[in-house]
């Protein structure tokens, strides 16, 4: 019986060791445990390896094959394997999927084998990475499977896995509506609502949900689950910045669906503030999206009167007037008052700087215009 050299180091690799795992991998004369162990030595040497895993190519489809046996040991070999082997290379994920992997792989995903069903979600979480095979894997029966990890995943590593392979596979249309269709949204705001807002777990959620509200019945999913929208808020204020762009996202398509069903449920959570301060405090996105959404959720969607104009304060004090409950009222007040006074300092230290470079006229100039910095 032949036998491996696991004591061969990646970077060490020759090409004759390649070629002799390659020959036991593929040759089905040779007994299951020569096979097992050479699926663990590419799964050794292609951990790290770019190189390996172009040169471990035509290992795929015996290793797919591996999928099938009785053997749970050579499932899991062979599926860590196949894993690493998709890690960074486009044309291994492609000819991985063509080779027949998904059937087994969905397959461990109900199995009673955590460890079967970890890997098998990581796996997911990989191929789905590439554009072309993402319709592919949607009709493999995956995404129900993958939601109910959400819920129910045994690790947070599988719940890690499983919303990152929703997540990409949510690009396509058809799979985002299949996503919808297995009700997701309750399990997406427990782990929000259970995770640290600037957590990448966090942000994955709410960017998937951020996709998710733009039907009508992840909208009405939303707003029916207790501290759904709060949770989108507690996002909006505490997440990271690229949470908090998905964060008011989500609002913003929200409300511009229906502003009148779902202005109330919004300011009910008290959005105000944290909207305030992404208007000056957030990336470029948000403080647009912030902007447009503060002016959806005023009473009426135009300025109150010609001779006042249609700025941040006035918006504010149109949406102020409407909150019902004096501790949110008097947090907005206290916000907007704050983001004023922040907006003012930084006009005033522009103008400081532009007092040491600028000529008397330029300074005429800047100190006519310097009023309408503070309240965009």
């Amino acid at each position: 019986m032949d036998s491996l050299i696991t004591t061969t180091s990646t970077s060490a690799a020759t090409g004759d060791h390649i070629t002799h795992t390659l020959r036991l991998i593929q040759d089905d004369n040779h007994d299951p445990f020569s096979k097992i162990q050479a699926a663990k030595e590419i799964r050794r040497l292609t951990k790290t390896s770019q190189r390996c895993r172009r040169q471990f190519s035509d290992a795929i489809v015996p290793l797919v094959s591996m999928l099938l046996s009785p053997s749970i040991e050579a499932k899991a070999a062979a599926l860590l394997a196949l894993l690493n082997l998709a890690v960074q290379d486009e044309t291994n994920k492609i000819s991985i999927v063509d080779a027949g992997a998904l059937e087994p792989i969905v397959t461990f995903l109900h199995l009673g084998d955590l460890s079967l069903q970890e890997h098998a979600t990581a796996s997911l979480a990989t191929l789905s990475a590439t554009i072309v095979k993402r319709s592919t894997i949607g009709a493999s029966g995956a995404i129900p499977f993958l939601v109910q990890l959400l819920g129910q995943g045994s690790t947070p590593q599988v719940k890690m896995d499983a919303i990152m392979a929703l997540c990409n596979l949510s690009s396509e249309p058809h799979n985002l509506a299949l996503i919808l269709q297995s009700n997701p949204i309750p399990y997406i705001v427990n782990i929000i609502k259970s995770s640290k807002k600037s957590s990448k777990i966090s942000e994955r959620c709410t960017s998937l949900l951020e996709s998710l509200v733009g039907f009508e019945e992840g909208r009405v999913s939303l707003t029916s689950e207790e501290g759904g929208v709060l949770a989108v808020v507690e996002v909006l204020e505490r997440g990271s910045p690229q949470n908090r762009e998905h964060a008011v996202g989500t609002l913003l398509t929200m409300c511009q669906s229906d502003r009148c069903r779902y202005r109330e449920p919004i300011l009910r959570e008290g959005v105000i503030p944290g909207l305030l301060e992404l208007t000056v405090q957030g990336t470029a996105n948000s403080q647009t999206k912030a902007h447009t959404l503060l002016r959806l959720l005023r009473e009426s969607p135009y300025p109150r009167s010609e001779l006042e104009p249609d700025t941040l304060e006035n918006i504010v004090c149109d949406i102020i007037s409407q909150i019902e409950g004096e501790e949110q009222n008097g947090n907005a007040k206290q916000m907007l008052a704050d983001m004023v006074q922040v907006s003012m300092e930084q006009s005033l230290r522009h103008l400081q700087q532009r007092a040491l470079v600028c000529t008397p006229t330029d300074l005429q100039i800047t100190s006519n215009c310097a009023s309408e910095v503070s309240l965009k």
